[in-house]
């Protein structure tokens, strides 16, 4: 039995009629990635905004129409599930004003080609943006050739890529004269903005030089760090929604106290006061987005690795593990050393971190932290490394947890679940010294080069196998 149809039948589903929720708002902003996390931070951040009323949200999924048919059932409701320390919360969430399934390309184009769209915001992982090595677009990636040609033909088919549908809707934005907009990527890619710019802005100078040029005058591209533990609902959380609010939800939402919501850039076309909901708007994010992608992300990354291999399989357990623990903390030593905030800053985060991981409420499961870890530890983990090893030290707590990666494509811990899965296995085929050499190399050809980090990479591999 699924969260979506446990418990007890006789219970209304959540709906607006029943009073739980504001009217649903007139569309302004169009969101692509109806997801957990979407749902328990950018969409909580616009319904507490005091002009929440004016900015209802479109929200697409990825390609599935699941998510976005019992939300529409429910009227774009659902149920944020705050687990903490000291208890639960539940708030009915209205910002969705209407969830559509991302195959659904005429909405897509109808939404984006209207005058009232302000902002299009983007939840869909760093792999979806089709990015090479370098950062451009992967213009040798066969769904991109196809997005091209799709592009082109005016009557073509719909994109399959996430850049392919971000043009497709600006060229009918274009089309529409429907005026500038604000494009807000809330993915876990360093500089996220400019890196969304370039991958969107190569693919319409492939489809037509006239949109690029419109694109670079008309869109901007704005950088953001988000921060919120967002793990999957289960059927007990459908349960305790049901017991407390005395309703059926069909896709409710669990998430920990704390969230975070750091932006830079211009809004030409408006937005919501995030601001008054508790979003901070800073010139520059670099500061908060290494210490966020750093601490949090690369402790997850080194958890996710390291923690399943010893048999662990939510965040929760692994930091109880008193071996996980110091790992984490030498690792956040050496990644610490190199922050921009102030050290009592710094302090207070990683202190805050150790709560949220600890929270009991929370089960993470380390798998899906583990997945498209090619795409996540070049900005999570290399860059300290790569600091570290320019002072001439060598970081452990950074070789450890690309050993415990390597060993983690070679069948150790949580399962492989990335986007080159395929090239990723056969680099850690052979021997443990082969599986080093290749897979350090695959994700940077300078690594395999430092033989000093490729022996503390297999020397700690070879310790973890044995553990």
């Amino acid at each position: 039995m699924s969260a979506a149809t446990a418990g007890r039948p006789d219970l209304p589903i959540l709906s607006r009629s029943l009073g739980l929720s504001r009217p649903d708002a007139p569309v302004r902003h169009v969101h692509l990635g109806l997801g957990n996390f979407f749902r328990a931070h950018q969409a909580v951040y616009t319904e507490h905004a005091p002009d929440a009323d004016a900015w209802g949200i479109a929200a697409f999924t990825g390609r599935s129409r699941d998510l976005a048919e019992q939300m529409a059932a429910q009227d774009g409701l659902y149920t944020l599930l705050t687990q903490g320390p000291d208890g639960d919360r539940y708030d009915v969430v209205g910002s969705v004003s209407e969830a559509l399934a991302g195959t659904d390309h005429e909405s897509w184009l109808a939404r984006l080609g209207s005058a009232d769209t302000g902002l299009l915001s983007l939840t869909v992982t760093e792999a979806a943006y089709c990015r090479r090595d370098g950062g451009g677009l992967d213009h040798d990636d066969p769904r991109v050739t196809s997005d091209v040609e799709s592009l082109r033909r005016e009557h073509g088919p719909p994109p399959a890529t996430v850049p392919g549908r971000v043009v497709a809707g600006l060229e009918q934005r274009r089309r529409t004269d429907a005026g500038p907009l604000t494009v807000v990527p809330c993915d876990n890619l360093a500089g996220n903005g400019p890196a969304v710019a370039r991958v969107v802005t190569e693919l319409a100078e492939r489809v037509d030089s006239r949109l690029a040029a419109w694109v670079s005058e008309s869109v901007s591209f704005v950088t953001t760090v988000v921060d919120r533990i967002t793990p999957r609902a289960t059927e007990a959380a459908a349960g305790s929604v049901q017991e407390h609010l005395g309703v059926r939800d069909l896709c409710p939402v669990v998430t920990e106290p704390f969230t975070e919501w750091v932006l830079s850039g211009a809004f030409p076309a408006g937005r919501p006061r995030w601001d008054q909901a508790g979003a901070l708007f800073v010139d520059d994010v670099t500061a908060f987005e290494q210490r966020k992608l750093w601490l949090l992300n690369g402790g997850h990354s080194l958890l996710a690795y390291a923690g399943s291999i010893r048999g662990h399989t939510t965040v929760f357990e692994a930091i109880a593990d008193g071996t996980c623990r110091d790992w984490l903390e030498q690792w956040w030593d050496e990644a610490s050393a190199h922050l921009l905030l102030p050290d009592d800053e710094v302090a207070a985060y990683r202190h805050a971190l150790v709560e949220r991981f600890a929270n009991p409420a929370i089960r993470h499961p380390l798998a899906q932290i583990a997945a498209d870890g090619s795409q996540k530890l070049p900005v999570r983990v290399l860059p300290v490394l790569a600091l570290e090893r320019a002072q001439g030290r060598v970081p452990l707590g950074a070789t450890r947890t690309l050993a415990a990666w390597v060993l983690h494509l070679r069948g150790m811990g949580a399962p492989v679940t990335d986007a080159q899965r395929e090239d990723l296995v056969a680099c850690a085929d052979g021997t443990m010294q082969e599986a080093v050499r290749r897979a350090l190399g695959f994700l940077d050809p300078m690594l395999c080069s430092d033989e000093v980090v490729t022996a503390a990479v297999l020397a700690q591999a070879e310790e973890l196998a044995r553990s």
